[in-house]
């Protein structure tokens, strides 16, 4: 009702209202003609058959805009709610150890424009990859698969830490098949990534980790390495057993035994600045960390032969 209030504000009167100008004797030709003009106008402006019609059609759109306006909201809302079902579903899988159900329930939403499901469909693929039943030509193809999804989510939001996280562990990934200098070209853009994953996320232990390993990683480059990298660039990255070891031990602060690999690397720091007590404190936790994935298998392995050559050598 108050829109065909309104709606009336602006219609013309009707015949019965009050009148308008009347022209002079003669004006327009004859007297018959001047009453056709005034009929004529009354059938387009003022007939109530019409205006009843106007009204009508414009209740109408008024009315199928608002049914629009609740469809479309309530499409959204379902939507939202899909992808929250999705991600939930991910998110136990990825806790169960199910890499490769989880995989094969993300790349159904490879298309997606989502930057939560596209930075766990990155690490998805990256995770496949890694598993020792992956051929050398599959684990290729996930690795820049699984940068190609980092990157779509990255640029959806460039707000979410994950999206850098994960975007600099998979360029790093990539480095494996495009040689030393682009390696040591994209060491500065994947430090850069981690540094804003921890900006935007100081409670999340893996950036932490990740930056951790990236300066171990500088830290004992091989002499070669280093000289082509000098040769290569004004100021290559470095960095120091020292600097590894705070970020490997401010990730344990944040959050405590999340990761048996930061509890591998703190050893095996502790090994290169050679201070064996802790080193083997830190080794027998990583052996002892519950095997929930094949890598925390692996890392196992790798913390019981260490300790064991530790041992053998003392």
């Amino acid at each position: 009702m108050a829109l065909a209030a309104r709606l009336w504000r602006f219609l013309p009167l009707r015949r019965g209202a009050a009148p308008g100008p009347r022209l002079p004797a003669g004006t327009s030709g004859s007297r018959g003609h001047c009453g056709r003009c005034r009929f004529r106008g009354f059938e387009v402006m003022g007939n109530p058959g019409t205006f009843k019609r106007g009204l009508l059609l414009s209740a109408l759109s008024y009315w199928g805009f608002e049914t629009y306006q609740v469809i479309s909201q309530a499409a959204v809302v379902h939507a939202a709610a899909k992808v929250e079902e999705i991600l939930e579903q991910a998110d136990y899988l990825y806790e169960s150890g199910e890499t490769e159900k989880l995989y094969q329930l993300l790349t159904q939403y490879k298309e997606s424009e989502d930057a939560e499901l596209l930075w766990r469909l990155a690490r998805a693929s990256r995770d496949v990859a890694q598993l020792s039943r992956t051929s050398e030509e599959e684990k290729k193809l996930l690795v820049y698969e699984a940068l190609e999804y980092a990157k779509r989510a990255l640029q959806k939001n460039e707000s979410h830490f994950a999206a850098h996280k994960w975007y600099a562990i998979c360029l790093s990934d990539v480095g494996d098949y495009e040689g030393i200098k682009a390696k040591i070209a994209n060491a500065y853009i994947i430090k850069e990534h981690f540094e804003k994953a921890i900006e935007l996320n100081p409670k999340d232990a893996t950036s932490i980790h990740l930056m951790g390993i990236w300066c171990y990683t500088f830290a004992e480059m091989p002499w070669y390495q280093r000289r082509i990298a000098e040769m290569l660039f004004a100021t290559p990255p470095s960095s120091t057993y020292e600097k590894a070891l705070g970020y490997f031990h401010r990730a344990e602060q944040v959050d405590p035994n999340f990761y048996s690999k930061n509890l591998l690397l703190l050893g095996k720091t502790y090994l290169k600045l050679h201070n064996k007590k802790l080193a083997a404190f830190w080794l027998m936790k990583a052996k002892d960390y519950p095997a929930h994935t094949e890598e925390d298998k692996q890392i196992q392995t790798e913390a019981a032969q260490l300790l064991t050559s530790f041992s053998e050598k003392n």
